[in-house]
């Protein structure tokens, strides 16, 4: 975390350029480089938060909170409109999540550890909960593209409040009546760092600052398509989730390097399985409230890459053991992806 500290000096960077209105571009740039870090204190300070209320309310508030920086980033790209962006975001946050995040953790963790083993079990239930979560996504799109049907709207809307039922059922499942099977054997330590107040006060800091630059982010993706040719399709597939998930990112690799791959797997197919089943949906909804309609009519790409990323995750964790040549077939499944995204 000290080291990714320097990135907050993009903060007073991405504001002045704002202000004085020089480069977009480097706005765009500033305001990526300085979520990073403000989306690593809110983790930090949400996970404080939770050694304090005890483990089944702490649980809730990691899950529901899990992708809090990319949520506030998707809502400004909403607000302006920016659908397709948005879209697009969600399918990236699950493919990064299961190629890109596990992958560095299985590769990593491989090269010190030979054979790193994890619960079979729970990583079963993570998988089983990612393959109907993304269902969830894909069905539309399928229905909607082989029936000339226009209630693209209602059916996402049904939809979106399927999955989030589903995901309060999950909530009660993972850390209620399964708890012990669901959650990690491997636990993190269970000692708080920071005081109550201290963390509820990081915690506020941090997300007024993503806010500001979640969006001075949105209000550079234009002028950076324009000025870079780079489509919106892969700022919101490879950029966005990047940036908005990065500090959970390499708390899962550093979990993954300490052999502790229950974590490592559980925040890599928890957080796809919190897109799927919470973003997604939440989004629909506010699309719907704020007159900014979000449908879940995912592009063919899209969706063949979301089922090929739950597919090869689901077969790779069958085994309940991971090695790192796993972990370089994941890494080289999302670079070709990003490829494909980048030359649209």
């Amino acid at each position: 975390m000290k080291y990714l500290n320097l990135l907050l000096l993009a903060i007073p960077i991405s504001i002045f350029l704002h202000l004085s209105g020089h480069s977009p571009v480097l706005q765009f740039v500033a305001a990526c480089l300085s979520i990073i870090p403000l989306s690593g204190y809110m983790g930090k300070a949400t996970e404080e938060i939770a050694i304090y209320v005890g483990p089944r309310l702490g649980g809730l508030l990691n899950a529901t909170f899990g992708n809090a920086a990319e949520l506030i980033i998707t809502v400004f790209a909403l607000k302006a409109g920016l659908v397709e962006v948005v879209k697009a975001s969600i399918t990236g946050s699950i493919i990064g999540n299961l190629l890109l995040v596990l992958g560095l953790s299985m590769l990593l963790g491989g090269f010190k550890y030979k054979v790193q083993k994890f619960n079979r079990a729970a990583a079963g239930m993570h998988t089983a909960m990612l393959l109907m979560a993304v269902t969830g996504l894909i069905i539309p799109a399928v229905f909607l593209n082989t029936h000339s049907n226009p209630a693209a709207e209602p059916l996402s809307l049904g939809v979106a409040g399927i999955l989030m039922i589903v995901y309060i059922l999950s909530l009660v499942f993972s850390l209620h009546t399964h708890k012990d099977v669901f959650r990690p054997s491997q636990e993190c330590s269970d000692s708080p760092s920071w005081s109550k107040p201290k963390s509820f006060l990081i915690l506020l800091i941090a997300t007024f600052f993503v806010v500001i630059e979640s969006e001075l982010l949105v209000e550079g993706i234009d002028p950076v398509v324009n000025t870079l040719g780079i489509s919106e399709l892969f700022i919101g597939v490879i950029v966005i989730p990047i940036i908005g998930n990065a500090a959970e990112h390499s708390t899962s690799v550093l979990m993954a390097m300490k052999n502790k791959m229950d974590i490592s797997l559980e925040i890599a197919i928890g957080s796809s399985t919190q897109i799927a089943l919470f973003v997604a949906p939440l989004l629909v909804f506010l699309g719907y409230f704020i007159g900014q309609p979000l449908d879940l009519l995912f592009t063919g790409y899209e969706l063949i890459v979301i089922i090929m990323g739950t597919v090869i995750t689901a077969m790779i964790s069958m085994d309940g053991r991971s090695n790192w040549l796993e972990g370089a077939q994941l890494l080289a499944a999302y670079s070709i992806m990003a490829l494909a995204f980048l030359f649209v």
